[in-house]
């Protein structure tokens, strides 16, 4: 039996141990509230712990970990295992990295900035100085990362440094840097292209040990935080491509400035995706290149709370903060973020807290509004120096070198005659095409009557004891129906077959939007649940097994990061037919950032093409004023060029043929589709098995129902089947129907024919269930003027209005009578 000094010599060490885990746990939770981070010293002064902070040898020891130049907020993060793994890389002796390499990474990003200032003095590049060592602290994440099997990066970053990036990290020259400020060939971009630091660019990172890594730096606009989903698209996209390991092999990285990342929504939208199905790319690592300033905005200006950060910790994602005055911390942390990231393959936030040399721009003057910051810069050596002097080298002779090497590639730049191209289009683009639409790029869209049936056959079959509910059972045997031609085909059907003959073709295909695996009108159904067990099966997955791969996701509340994340998916697929769905068209406003600077722009500014498809529920039907249009009118007015295609299906098998127009051909531009709501199982806009055999999507509908009308209706979507039904109803056939199918672009030869089949109507009118101010009024009118010759070309539409529509239904009822009345009687 042990005596009581055995058994108090027994117990000691676990005492001490519990007494050490106490203290460490204090710090671990509130370290970061004391770690000195400013380099500055005027911003983020220590604040007490909420908990009182104790003495001692044990306390000095965690507080060496937590509160210096490195603080970690960890604690939230409810896996045990990720904790204890942070808390090992943390609580060590940090180990010493390649001072000479991190020197000299310094001198090359504060000497490029310092060339630019001397040679293009009161030209905007928003400088990195006072945060180089971003340069540093992303060799170091390449280099960990090559390491654990990292082969592509792909690198989101706003204007603030991203030449010095493009320089220093992608490995541009600096000549073709400096030949961007030279603005040579000014002709070459009339109308077009961008500032240099919104371009992307290409490159390879060779690590120390022979690894290469492919880096992609995504164009970007000024909207700040909007590419964020656009690179994890992008991300998403090449892992795909590459199968089960495509998450090991790509990384995202995620550059971000201190006020965009608390105050653009894009951003929260965006972390959100972190760990869903459909939009997971395993991991990003978010950089923070904090200047502690947003334009002139402070940062008790930007943010609510402490730290630019905190939005992130809604995730259950480590995020530290570094003194970027320490260059040996930075890189530290980033190797403990590419470890973490390859490890965990989840998110984590790295917070640079550096300063700003110049104001936001180098055309800004910062000392009007911040005097005392500015006070201390102007003295503030470069970062290079400060470093040097700590390591006790003399840099002078390399610092000498580095700067005749900068000038050297800045006299080259002076005699360069033409613009350098940046980035280099992956292989996959290679049969794809941009510019004008040709005629050589059309194909045929239409099937065969028995190969839809087979087709409809595989969409309505599945596995035996699967419990299907009871009205999509019925729904399905209307759906065979339509297949045996006994039923006419509405639009959900006629959508599903128009994926499956692709993805047995082997065209993969991908759509997610709010509620899109059902369909928020319940016309898809491309997901059937199990009634008893919820278990899922989708056929269009099911259908042989060399198809292409099928994907269809209910997507997060959001619209804008959604958009951006397809819009990226369909840069690095080109060969996926890539759908997004607004719940309501009008939804789609939350996106227009996207739409405006993206998807619109992207040929014209970067010459980056994109498939993506928008699916944009339009149609006034009494609903109200949000639920009505999807603004037609702003998509004509973004239309130029042959930017986009602007279409409104009328019937469900030119729906069909859109779709596989759109997957088929090499042209490779946005489509806009305006879908139906009620008319999703209209009669008049239902289709026979007939239809799908048709050669091609017709971009106009002419009218051969009538002969010698007096009048011509040209309208587009539902308000020509309310008039084609008003019409049967009067039994007035002098009045003919002319539906314009595709608005953009703008289908002259197939309009003017069908014009030109009836030469004896006088009057061609523009009918619109749309206000006068919105809708397709003021694109068509001047169009329709100058085909019609002598003929009179009036409209038909509401009065202008602050509102797409009415909120009363009656009143709805009321003006689409009078509508319909007078485009079937007297136009006004």
């Amino acid at each position: 039996m042990a005596t009581k000094a055995e058994a108090l010599t027994a117990t000691t060490p676990a005492v001490e141990q519990h007494e050490r885990e106490t203290i460490f746990d204090i710090f671990r939770r509130w370290g970061y509230l004391q770690a000195s981070l400013d380099p500055l010293g005027q911003y983020l002064p220590p604040e007490p712990f909420p908990t009182p902070a104790p003495e001692g040898d044990i306390a000095k020891e965690a507080r060496s970990y937590y509160c210096g130049t490195i603080a970690a907020e960890f604690m939230h993060i409810p896996s045990n295992e990720q904790r204890q793994w942070l808390q090992e890389r943390i609580e060590q002796v940090a180990p010493k990295p390649d001072q000479a390499l991190i020197l000299t990474q310094l001198i090359r990003a504060d000497l490029f900035e310092q060339v630019i200032q001397s040679r293009y003095l009161g030209t905007k590049r928003f400088s990195l100085e006072g945060i180089t060592a971003l340069i540093p602290f992303l060799d170091r994440v390449f280099a960990v990362s090559a390491g654990t099997g990292v082969a592509t990066a792909m690198i989101a970053m706003s204007h603030r440094g991203r030449l010095n990036v493009m320089t220093n990290t992608i490995g541009r020259s600096p000549s073709e840097i400096f030949t961007k400020f030279e603005d040579v060939d000014p002709r070459s971009t009339m109308g077009g292209g961008d500032v240099k630091y919104h371009v992307g660019a290409t490159g390879e990172y060779h690590s120390p040990d022979g690894k290469t890594i492919s880096l992609h730096l995504a164009s970007n606009p000024s909207h700040l935080e909007a590419v964020d989903p656009v690179v994890l698209g992008r991300t998403r996209a090449k892992q795909e491509r590459i199968g089960k390991d495509g998450n090991d092999q790509v990384l995202p990285l995620i550059i971000h400035g201190d006020a965009a990342f608390a105050g653009q929504g894009i951003l929260a939208e965006t972390l959100n995706m972190a760990t869903l199905h459909g939009y997971n790319v395993g991991g990003t690592i978010h950089v923070i290149v904090n200047n502690l300033l947003g334009f002139t905005a402070v940062p008790e200006e930007s943010n609510s709370s402490r730290f630019a950060t905190d939005i992130a910790k809604r995730l259950p994602i480590p995020i530290f903060h570094v003194n970027a005055e320490d260059p040996d911390a930075v890189v530290r942390v980033a190797a403990i973020a590419a470890e973490y990231r390859n490890r965990f393959h989840s998110d984590i936030v790295v917070d640079l807290v550096g300063y700003r040399k110049h104001g936001h721009s180098e055309v800004d003057d910062p000392t009007v509004t911040q005097p005392r910051r500015y006070a201390i810069i102007k003295d503030r050596p470069a970062l290079y120096q400060l470093y040097a002097k700590q390591i006790g080298i003399d840099p002078t002779a390399e610092v000498q070198k580095v700067q005749q090497e900068l000038l050297d590639d800045q006299k080259t730049a002076t005699h360069a005659d033409h613009k350098p191209q940046l980035a280099q289009l992956p292989a996959y683009w290679d049969p794809y095409k941009g510019g004008e639409c040709e005629p050589e790029y059309n194909v045929p869209t239409g099937l065969p009557a028995e190969r839809i049936n087979q087709l409809v056959t595989s969409l309505t079959s599945y596995p035996s004891g699967f419990h299907i509910h009871p009205k999509v059972k019925k729904l399905f045997e209307q759906r065979q129906e339509m297949g045996a031609g006994s039923r006419l085909f509405d639009y959900g059907m006629a959508e599903l077959v128009a994926f499956a003959s692709l993805l047995e073709a082997g065209v993969p295909v991908r759509l997610s939007g709010q509620d899109s695996q059902r369909g928020t009108f319940n016309q898809r159904h491309a997901v059937m649940v199990d009634t008893e067990t919820e278990v899922r099966y989708i056929p269009l997955a099911h259908l042989n097994e060399t198809q292409g791969k099928f994907e269809v996701y209910n997507s997060l509340l959001s619209e804008a990061a959604v958009l951006g994340f397809e819009y990226g998916f369909s840069r690095d697929y080109p060969e996926t037919l890539v759908l997004w769905e607004a719940q309501f068209g009008d939804f789609a406003n939350g996106a227009q950032i996207i739409m405006d600077q993206f998807i619109a722009a992207s040929e014209a500014k970067w010459g980056l093409l994109s498939g993506i498809v928008l699916l944009l529920p339009h149609g006034y039907e009494g609903q109200g004023p949000e639920h009505s249009s999807a603004r037609i009118e702003r998509y004509l007015q973004l239309a130029a060029n042959d930017n986009i295609q602007i279409c409104q299906p009328s019937n469900a098998a030119q729906y069909f043929h859109l779709l596989r127009r759109q997957a088929l051909r090499p042209w490779r531009k946005p489509l806009v589709v305006f879908t139906p709501k009620s008319m999703l199982r209209h009669p008049d806009a239902s289709s026979t098995l007939a239809d799908f055999a048709i050669e091609h999507f017709q971009n106009v509908l002419p009218d051969n129902d009538v002969k010698n009308p007096r009048r011509l209706l040209v309208c587009s979507g539902k308000i020509g089947h309310n008039l084609r039904v008003e019409r049967e109803k009067r039994k007035d056939f002098s009045v003919g129907i002319i539906f314009l199918e595709q608005m953009y672009p703008w289908p002259e030869q197939e309009l003017q024919a069908a014009l030109d089949q009836h030469p004896d109507a006088q009057e061609i009118i523009w009918v619109q269930e749309e206000p006068a101010n919105m809708g397709a009024f003021s694109y068509v009118m001047p169009l329709l003027r100058r085909m019609s010759g002598d003929r009179a070309v009036l409209s038909v539409k509401r009065s202008a209005s602050a509102t797409p529509a009415t909120g009363s239904a009656k009143a709805h009822e009321i003006e689409e009578k009078t509508l319909i009345d007078l485009a079937l009687g007297a136009a006004v």
